[in-house]
């Protein structure tokens, strides 16, 4: 019973996206423990870290994976400036493989294509965005095939590598991360747990981005992603399904040029999410939405619409 209140509370947020500005961001308050400023709206032309580095029916996998994310902002920077519709349009080559005992790859090679629609017309960037390249071991695992309870604990680092173009003609909009790379080494921890109760189970993540100045002289905030979600898997006519659903977050720090912090673009987004995964053989299909519940994005100038991502894996 009380896995179904939770699945109507998450519903009913969903449902009450539209009342955002009364609902603040629990995890907010706890960001000054992870870095010591506030945090920054870049992050669109990113990774998909807020969406996650893992499926919650197979472990192991290689799969391509298409993600949009909505914006509407100002076109300008005086609060009477029109607002604009901004779509950033990802698609993903995206695999965990196990490279040894306890320890496995993850790796995201993004093709970004994104439009906006200016007061002077459309703009349109597209091209390979930035690789990542996560490791991830397995701290602990439950063994005992009777156990109650099963329990993942894994721990890892990576890099974001400038694959993608960045445009310095570009920085100066609204919406900083209209760019399909932040032309910067990046630096990546994270880690995963997860725990099921037989077909019951709660997937959740923390990762963290340190990003460093590109040749440009411009830095992208740090940024921190966590997530949580609840799965329920079950078998029916030889297929596995998997609904889930949850929450997550992104908290950005403030953007810098020549190691000047940059006013109104540091932020943070709180979104619920739902999902569905099925499986049969080797392969599955993924389909995943996100509405922001709170947010505050470069001092109000972006607002975020929702984000919805499509995925196909081969199991490993």
């Amino acid at each position: 019973m009380k896995k179904y209140l939770l699945l109507l509370l998450l519903a009913t947020q969903f449902l009450s996206a539209n009342t955002e500005d009364t609902i603040q961001n629990p995890f907010k308050k706890y960001a000054r423990f992870f870095y010591e400023e506030d945090c920054d709206a870049c992050g669109c032309s990113a990774s998909g870290g807020g969406m996650g580095f893992s499926s919650m029916l197979n472990q192991n996998f290689v799969g391509i994976r298409y993600m949009n994310q909505s914006y509407t902002s100002r076109d300008g920077l005086f609060n009477n400036s029109p607002w604009i519709d901004e779509n950033f349009n990802t698609m993903q080559v995206w695999a965990r493989i196990p490279l040894m005992k306890n320890l496995q790859i993850s790796a995201l090679v993004p093709y970004h294509f994104h439009n906006r629609q200016l007061t002077t017309g459309e703009q349109k960037i597209n091209g390979l965005g930035d690789i990542t390249v996560l490791a991830l071991y397995t701290l602990f695992e439950t063994k005992s095939d009777s156990a109650q309870f099963v329990h993942q604990f894994q721990l890892g680092g990576g890099l974001k590598a400038p694959t993608g173009k960045y445009d310095s003609k570009n920085n100066g909009s609204v919406n900083p991360s209209f760019q399909v790379g932040t032309g910067s080494w990046d630096y990546i921890l994270a880690t995963e747990y997860t725990v099921r109760h037989k077909k019951i189970g709660l997937n959740s993540m923390l990762n963290y981005a340190f990003k460093t100045e590109n040749d440009d002289h411009y830095q992208f905030g740090n940024q921190f992603n966590y997530g949580s979600t609840l799965f329920y898997q079950f078998e029916a006519k030889g297929i596995s399904l998997v609904p889930q659903a949850g929450i997550a977050g992104e908290v950005y720090g403030t953007n810098k040029l020549y190691e000047e912090d940059i006013r109104d673009t540091k932020g943070d987004i709180f979104f619920g999410k739902i999902g569905f995964e099925a499986g049969k053989d080797k392969f599955s299909v993924g389909l995943n939405a996100m509405l922001p519940i709170n947010q505050n994005l470069t001092g109000g100038r972006v607002e975020a619409n929702y984000r919805w991502s499509v995925n196909l894996n081969y199991s490993l």
